[in-house]
This record gives C-alpha cells, sequence and structure tokens, in this order.
C-alpha cells in the first residue's frame, strides 16, 4: 500500500484530469460559481454534502428551463436526498419523458459514500453537457437523473482513513449508512429509508439505463476500469442482445479513451491469490445493477480502480458517463423497444421454468491479464501468505476465467399467481408497492383452495446476523394441499411485467426471497409441546387403535438405532401423527395458484 505521504506527492505532482480538447482545457472554466471542491483542488479532495445542498439548486439557476432539483427523501439523520434532472428540451418530470416514450438514464453516485468518484465526475459531465462541450444534443434526446450522493449520512461521516485500500482523495465518506447498512445488499429486503425513498424514485422514473457509480477494492493491476453491464450473461434475449451491443461498444470507446478496461468484475476466485483466477457471475437481486436488470431494464456497475490516483479516477468515470450518454442519445428508443418485448414476455411466465439463481460451470479459458509482479510469501504478521506487488514492474499474468453460468436453482412459476394470507399482508404488501409489483386484496375469504404450498424439511438459519437479518435456507419442495383463504389476503398475478422480480421475493429457493431475508422466521418456529407423560398416554392409545401405525413404529426401531436410543424422537414420532400436532409449522405463508381465487 502507498504511503498517505507518497500519496500526497503523487497527487500533487498531477493536474487536474484533463477536458476534452487542449483549447477547451486552456479557456476560463464556464460558470465558474458551479465548480466543485475536486475541481478546484486539482482533485486532490472531495467537497462535504453541503456542496451538493449548494450546487443542486444552482445548477437549475444557472439554467432554469433544462435543469430542476428535488428533494427525494430524508436520511434517519434529517439530511435532504437530492437528484437533479436535466434535459435540454425542458423534459423535467417523468410523466412527459414516459408520454414522448422518451429514454431516460438514471444515475447514481455514492451508494458507498467514500467512493465518491461518481458525485465529482457526474457534476462535472453534466455542466458540460449542459454547455454543449461534451455528449453535443444528447439532452435533447435523452432525460438525465443524476443522484450525486445516495448514502447522505455515510458520507457525512468524514475521515482520512474510511478508505484504507484507496488513494486519494485526502478525505472521504464511509461505506455505509448511520443506521449501518449497506445499501447496495437492500434492493430486495429495502430495510433503509434511503433505499425506500430510491425505489419510489425508480418506480416513478423507471430509467432504461441505471448506472451505479463505483470504486473497486482488492488487487493491485494495470487495468483501471471494470464494468458489469446486465443483462448480459442471462435473461430475455432482445435486451440482453442491446445489453451486449452496449458493453462492447463502451468496451471500445474506453480504450480509445485511454483506459483499460475489463468486461467483468476483477475479484479472484481465491482471496488474494491472483493465480486463482476469476468469474463471471450473474449476481444475486440485492445488488442494484443485478436488481435492475430482473426488471427488464438495462444496468451498469462502473467499478473505478482503487490504486489510482483520484484524478484518473474521476477522469474515468467523466469519460463513462459520457460514453454512456452519447450511446443513449443514439440507442436508447431501440432499447425502450427491447424492455417492453422483455415486459410482454415476462407476463407470459405462467407455468414456465425460471433460473432463480446461478453459478458457474467447471469451463474455463486462459486470459492475458495486465497485473503487477507480484511474490506470495508467509507473513510474519497474520501467519498467512501475503501477496505484495511491484507497481513498478508491470506483467501479463495467464490466468483463468470462469466463462460459462449455470441454473443454481431453478422454479416453475405459478399459472395463476400467488396468495399471501392475511395475517403477512400488510409485510409483503409494504414490499411489493415498494417495488412496484401489482397486486391486490381478496375482499372475502375462500375455503378449501387448491394451492400449491411448501412445507420445510430442514430450516438452516445463518449463525449470525447479516445486514440486520438472521437469514435462514429452506429445503424443501411444492405439493398440493387445500387451504383456507383469509379475507384480507393478497392475490399477486404472475402475469405481470415484473414476473422475475416478483418471483424472487416470494419463491423460498431464491437466496434473495423475503423469506430467506428472515422476514417468516416465527412461521418455522416451534411454539407447542407435549409434555412427556401426557405423550407417553397418547403414544400408547395409538398402538393400540392403529395397527399400521404399531407395525411403522416397530420397523423403525429396528432400521434406525439412532431413533431407537433417543427417548425424545420416539415420543415426538406420536406427537407429529397426533390431533394436537401444529400443521402449520414450517408451512411457507405463501401459496401459489393456477387462478385467482
Amino acid at each position: 500500500m502507498l504511503s498517505r505521504t507518497t500519496t500526497t506527492l503523487l497527487l500533487a505532482s498531477l493536474t487536474i484530469f484533463a477536458l476534452p480538447t487542449a483549447s477547451a482545457a486552456s479557456r476560463a472554466p464556464a460558470h465558474p460559481t458551479l465548480r466543485t471542491v475536486a475541481e478546484q483542488s486539482g482533485n486532490q479532495r472531495t467537497g462535504r454534502y453541503d456542496e451538493i445542498e449548494r450546487l443542486c439548486p444552482a445548477y437549475q439557476q444557472a439554467w432554469p428551463n433544462q435543469v430542476r432539483c428535488f428533494e427525494f427523501g430524508r436520511t434517519p439523520e434529517g439530511r435532504p436526498m437530492l437528484a437533479m434532472v436535466a434535459a435540454t428540451d425542458g423534459v423535467l418530470d417523468a410523466a412527459s419523458a414516459h408520454r414522448a416514450q422518451r429514454p431516460i438514464v438514471f444515475m447514481q453516485g455514492g451508494i458507498h459514500a467514500g467512493e465518491s468518484d461518481g458525485k465529482d465526475a457526474g457534476l462535472f459531465a453534466l455542466r458540460e453537457m449542459l454547455d454543449g462541450t461534451a455528449a453535443p444534443g444528447a439532452l435533447a434526446a435523452v432525460t438525465f437523473v443524476f443522484v450525486p450522493v445516495l448514502n447522505v449520512d455515510g458520507h457525512e461521516r468524514f475521515g482520512r482513513w474510511n478508505r484504507p485500500n484507496q488513494v486519494g482523495p485526502e478525505e472521504m465518506g464511509w461505506r455505509t449508512t448511520a443506521q449501518n447498512f449497506n445499501l447496495n445488499r437492500d434492493y430486495v429486503k429495502a430495510d433503509a429509508p434511503e433505499l425506500q425513498a430510491e425505489l419510489r424514485l425508480l418506480n416513478e422514473w423507471d430509467p432504461i439505463l441505471f448506472v451505479d457509480l463505483h470504486v473497486t477494492d482488492g488487487a493491485q493491476f494495470e487495468h483501471d476500469v471494470a464494468y458489469n453491464i446486465a443483462p448480459t450473461y442471462v435473461g430475455d434475449a432482445d435486451l440482453r442482445n442491446s445489453a451486449v451491443m452496449m458493453r462492447d461498444e463502451l468496451m471500445q470507446r474506453m480504450r480509445d479513451a485511454g483506459s483499460l478496461p475489463l468486461d467483468f468484475y476483477p475479484s479472484f476466485v481465491r482471496d488474494d491469490d491472483p493465480a486463482s483466477g476469476f468469474a463471471i457471475n450473474a449476481g444475486s437481486k440485492r445488488f442494484s445493477t443485478e436488481y435492475w436488470a430482473a426488471r427488464n431494464r438495462i444496468a451498469v456497475l462502473v467499478e473505478t480502480h482503487s490504486w489510482k490516483n483520484y484524478p484518473t479516477r474521476v477522469r474515468i468515470t467523466r469519460n463513462s458517463i459520457i460514453a454512456m450518454m452519447e450511446m443513449a442519445a443514439r440507442d436508447g428508443r431501440k432499447w425502450l423497444q427491447a424492455a417492453q418485448t422483455a415486459d410482454e414476455h415476462a407476463a407470459r411466465a405462467g407455468g414456465t421454468n425460471v433460473a432463480l439463481s446461478y453459478e458457474n460451470t467447471p469451463h474455463v479459458k486462459t486470459i492475458e491479464f495486465r497485473g503487477y509482479e507480484y511474490t506470495r510469501e508467509p507473513s510474519a504478521i497474520s501467519g498467512a501468505l501475503v501477496t505484495r506487488y511491484n507497481p513498478k514492474k508491470p506483467q501479463i499474468w495467464r490466468v483463468p476465467l470462469f466463462d460459462e453460468l449455470r441454473p443454481a436453482a431453478t422454479a416453475t412459476a405459478p399459472r395463476g399467481g400467488y396468495i399471501v394470507p392475511a395475517s403477512y399482508a400488510q409485510i409483503v404488501g409494504e414490499k411489493l408497492a415498494l417495488h412496484g409489483v401489482e397486486f391486490r386484496k381478496l375482499p372475502g375469504a375462500s375455503a378449501a383452495v387448491d394451492a400449491e404450498v411448501f412445507r420445510a424439511t430442514k430450516v438452516k438459519y445463518s449463525p449470525s446476523t447479516f445486514e440486520g437479518h438472521t437469514t435462514l435456507q429452506l429445503d424443501g419442495n411444492w405439493t398440493r394441499e387445500r387451504r383456507d383463504v383469509p379475507a384480507g389476503s393478497l392475490f399477486v398475478p404472475i402475469a405481470q411485467a415484473r414476473s422475475l422480480l416478483l418471483m424472487t421475493l416470494l419463491e423460498p429457493k431464491d437466496p434473495d426471497a423475503l423469506v430467506s431475508w428472515g422476514l417468516f422466521n416465527t412461521a418455522f418456529e416451534r411454539k407447542e409441546y407435549m409434555e412427556a407423560y401426557v405423550a407417553e398416554d397418547v403414544a400408547n392409545e395409538m398402538l393400540k387403535k392403529d395397527p399400521a401405525l404399531r407395525n411403522e413404529f416397530v420397523q423403525r426401531l429396528s432400521d434406525d438405532p439412532e431413533f431407537a436410543r433417543d427417548p425424545n424422537a420416539r415420543l415426538e414420532f406420536f406427537y407429529r401423527r397426533h390431533a394436537s400436532w401444529d400443521d402449520r409449522l414450517n408451512l411457507y405463508p405463501v401459496y401459489r395458484v393456477d387462478s385467482a381465487p
């Protein structure tokens, strides 16, 4: 790791990131009062959030017919969450943009608030587009929605060592929120007030392109930016083709701009071991980009490299923003058509087999990766092998890339939809509404509804909490039963554009399902018992009345020595078959039906 002194000297020796042309760089800056702390400091520093509170309305004042600044939420510590909308032809509200079938591009910075590249690059790039010095005409074809900082409270937890693996700026914000949520794990469970506010904003705008601006940690290597674009490996074919073409063009544009981009996330298969190589992935929907792809739109994760200095990273982020805006202006309407087709296909998902999650196959290809010379040797501090890089000596690594995916978990979509019993209707209904999923409340009760139910045969809880939840994994299968459906239950039709997201929320084997996040844990907790002295009498009566049960018990004693040695298991054998047994224990409180009740 570079020392802070070395980093400061390195930054001081570098100028602010270059403007598009030499003539542009030499002229006096337009709108000097709108220059950020980052610009004024040669990208050695980044501003506090009061800078956004000043600049957001100042942009609107400078371009009153082309920019709108507005608040879309409040943080737990009471700070305003601000967004900026820009369009040179004045299409500054979602309803007007949708009526005009106009492409909407949504970009956000600071979901991890210490990663401030997106905030500073976005403000600069927006000013360039408004001045016409970059992406000319893009804002006449596309409406641009920009959230400079999503994690505002985390941004204001300012400090020099908040990102110890990152070279610059001098001080920065904190990764998580004031409530210690990692917002980029919250897109499905939606616990954080900040994420709930953003989901409402996304429901309103429904952007065809969603871009999340980050900085990656990890190894040292020459590559300076990585893009994860979804859907590219999985998803609807037409939309996937659009995303792949966009990815390939973005990669070429960035190479032409002097970058060394990657089209996969550069995380080693084995931590801290470059020889283990890399793997492509289609991640969980808890992440922003995979979540948005599950809503049949294109999403881009931009990850500049933390070991590059701040001027370099801001320049690369700015170049990424401008490149994507130019492509959106040209191709955005085609992307909208592909998304509409994907929505239509999703609305016909009933009865089809749907992949819930993915894993890598064993297939690999060898790639040439631009790294640095390194050694791996035992550490006197930790006792483990430690990797030490020499950034003065570039080296080509010939390493494996696991480049194929296969479904890890699948489910057959119900033909009609899901029923959420009234006892869970409020909590589930709130989540469905946040995600823009269609559902309706059933006004009357229905008796003995033919439904599929999921009874867990095994429940495995996480040994510790994750993002505030005791998560769980369920084994079991859907089987047919007759269930009473109380008034006030919810019917959630599968025939809707967001059917994949709906299945993520409600299919129990999806790793990001609400049940996986622990929202239904009480359904799997045993509450009632039969005392041993009572169970003894009950068991004797049952054996007298049921010869078949007697034979089954005797056979079990013979075949299962562990069962035979366990008094509690022997008594529970009878309790589970008695009328007093709780038939709702381990019953997942969501049903599947072939049609609406």
